[in-house]
This record gives C-alpha cells, sequence and structure tokens, in this order.
C-alpha cells in the first residue's frame, strides 16, 4: 500500500527495499508515479515502473535498473477517523464494573480501598469520575450499566460476579456518571466483600451486547468496559478467553488498578509487551486492553489519568471498523479538489 496525495496529478516516490528481520533494510530502488497512471493497473492491465538506485545509477554507466516494478491492481480505500465514526453515528456504549472482593478491606476501616474518606471520595469513585467523564460526551442518551462482582449480595448473600449496581438486574443503568457514583455510594453498606475475583462473567456479560451489536454489520455500536480492581485475579485462564473471544467484537476493556497491589497479572492482559493468547494458544485478533495503576496518578490532574486510560480507545475502534471492512453509518462528504 502506497500513499499518495488525494490530487491526481501530484507525484510521489517510491521506495523498494530488501526487508531484513533487524530493520536494517537494503535500498533496492525508487520511481516516481502519481494516481494518474495507478488507476491504469484497475483497467485489468498491469503498469510497470523501472526501479532505480540513484547511486548505482551515478557510478555505473552501463547500469540501466534494479528490476522492473509491475503494478496489477490499484485500489483507492479511505481512511476513516475515529471523530469520523462518531459523527457519522456510532454510539459508545459505557459499562463499568466495580471489584467488592474481600482483598480490598473492611469499607468501614480506613485502610480500605472502599473507604470513603470525609471529603466523600476513595481511589474506585475517582477512577469512575476520570474516565466516565470522557466517555459519556460520546453516549447519547447517559444511560450507563454498572455492576459489582467478588461480593455476597442480599437476600440470599450468594456470592455473585456480575450484580447491578442499583440492585435492578432487568434495568442496571445508571443516570449519567452521578448516577453511577450514587448506586456505588447506596450499595456498600448493603453487601459484604468476598471473592474470589473473576474477570470473566462481566467481560462475558458486555461481549453478549456487542456480538448482536455486531450481527447488524454497520458501525453503529461499540462497547467500553471500565473494570476498577485491586489486581488480585482468581480465574487468570478463563479472562484470558473472554479477551481473545471479546477481540473479536466492537469492544475495548480498560482496568484501572487501585491500591499497590502487584498488577503483574493485570500487565500480562494488557498484551502491549506480546500478543495476549488463550490457554490453548488461539491470539487475540487485536488489542483490546488498556491497564492503568491509579498509584501513578494520585497527585496529578483528574485529566491526565482520564487521557491515558482512553488514549487507545479511538485506535480500538477505528481497527474494528477497518478490519470489518465498515465505513461510518454517515460517512463525511469528501471535498473535491
Amino acid at each position: 500500500a502506497v500513499p499518495l496525495p488525494t490530487a491526481c496529478s501530484l507525484s510521489s516516490q517510491v521506495q523498494c527495499a530488501d526487508h531484513d528481520s533487524d530493520g536494517s533494510h537494503d535500498l533496492i530502488g525508487t520511481f516516481e508515479t502519481n494516481l494518474t497512471e495507478l488507476q491504469r493497473a484497475g483497467d485489468g492491465s498491469p503498469v510497470e515502473f523501472e526501479c532505480i538506485h540513484p547511486e548505482k545509477k551515478q557510478k555505473k554507466k552501463s547500469y540501466k535498473n534494479s528490476g522492473i516494478i509491475r503494478i496489477k491492481s490499484c485500489k483507492i480505500v479511505t481512511e476513516y477517523s475515529f471523530l469520523d465514526y462518531i459523527m457519522g453515528g456510532c454510539q459508545i456504549n459505557f459499562t463499568v464494573g466495580v471489584d467488592f472482593t474481600g482483598s480490598n478491606g473492611d469499607p468501614r476501616s480506613p485502610d480500605s480501598l472502599h473507604y470513603i474518606s470525609p471529603d466523600g471520595i476513595n481511589e474506585y469513585l475517582l477512577a469512575i469520575w476520570s474516565v466516565g467523564s470522557v466517555v459519556q460526551d460520546y453516549d447519547t442518551d447517559k444511560l450507563f450499566p454498572a455492576f459489582g462482582f467478588g461480593a455476597q449480595v442480599p437476600p440470599s448473600w450468594q456470592v455473585s460476579h456480575e450484580f447491578a449496581l442499583n440492585f435492578n438486574p432487568s434495568n442496571p443503568y445508571c443516570q449519567g456518571i452521578q448516577g453511577i457514583v450514587d448506586a456505588y455510594r447506596q450499595i456498600l453498606p448493603q453487601i459484604r466483600l468476598y471473592g474470589p475475583t473473576n474477570f470473566s462473567p462481566i467481560i462475558n456479560h458486555v461481549a453478549r451486547f456487542a456480538a448482536h451489536s455486531a450481527q447488524q454489520g454497520t458501525a453503529s455500536q461499540y462497547f467500553v468496559l471500565l473494570i476498577i480492581t485491586d489486581g488480585e485475579i482468581t480465574d487468570l485462564d478463563q479472562t484470558r478467553q473472554a479477551i481473545v473471544n471479546a477481540s473479536k467484537l466492537p469492544m475495548s476493556i480498560i482496568i484501572v488498578g487501585v491500591g499497590e497491589a502487584d498488577f503483574k497479572a493485570m500487565e500480562f492482559l494488557d498484551g502491549d509487551n506480546g500478543v495476549l493468547k488463550s490457554l490453548t494458544g488461539e491470539p487475540a485478533a487485536r488489542d483490546i486492553v488498556q491497564f492503568v495503576p491509579f498509584r501513578q496518578f494520585k497527585t496529578a490532574p483528574r485529566e491526565s489519568l482520564s487521557q491515558m486510560v482512553l488514549a487507545e480507545v479511538p485506535k480500538q475502534l477505528v481497527s474494528y471498523y477497518k478490519w470489518q471492512g465498515w465505513p461510518p453509518v454517515k460517512p463525511p462528504e469528501i471535498k473535491k479538489m
């Protein structure tokens, strides 16, 4: 693929190199062309160019070329941006998952990560506000499903890994970020922190909605799951599989780690140091997980956390729709030159 100017008459230089795995590629030669010439290849007849190495041409009088480049086909592909999709009607669906496992500590104790300080905040609330305040701008109805996991919930006191923060499983939506905060504050004294720490149920929960949306075959719905956790995870293998499955769907996962725990498992799920694979060896179709440790932003402005957390979502959204070949629902008008 050769990026070319939109104006057909403007020429571009194309470089051809001998690929080396260590990055020390050797130049074979170059040629100049323009879009008008390349489009001739789209008519079914190949277009040929002499590949010229400038130094060899200068040194050797008998030098003709370093080979012939034959273009058999030419296709113009429009590259859409994140804003093209959002302005074109793509709806961001934001879901929050909150870790209520026992490793967080008793919420009544000042040592607990769920302890609400006299000024009314804790790390969980700060993370919800920081990320949610940015994401909500891309969500038109401002209704966000919010869930908890790892706690014993009334009335049966069974451990649940995807209970609605508002205790309404048939309608888990909270009105705006303030609605999530209010539901979190109200549910905290009514549940018992327990365990284990299982991520896969809530990932699979959101993935079911993303899968249903993907069946429509349009760039109309994208899902972002924010998981806030203290970092200890019990179902790592199941979570790996859940993420690999979700990587084929219009979905991104943001994990914010609170507290001072060892977050090696979260960094592993992030996949920045290599493609995440399931236990059976199946690789993720694309990188959809972004992990951020909250402790790095304790003294930083709130917007710096949201910028870091949301840095990859636009790229992930565009990469999914490009992979599927889906343009925006309402593509931007292309101005003719």
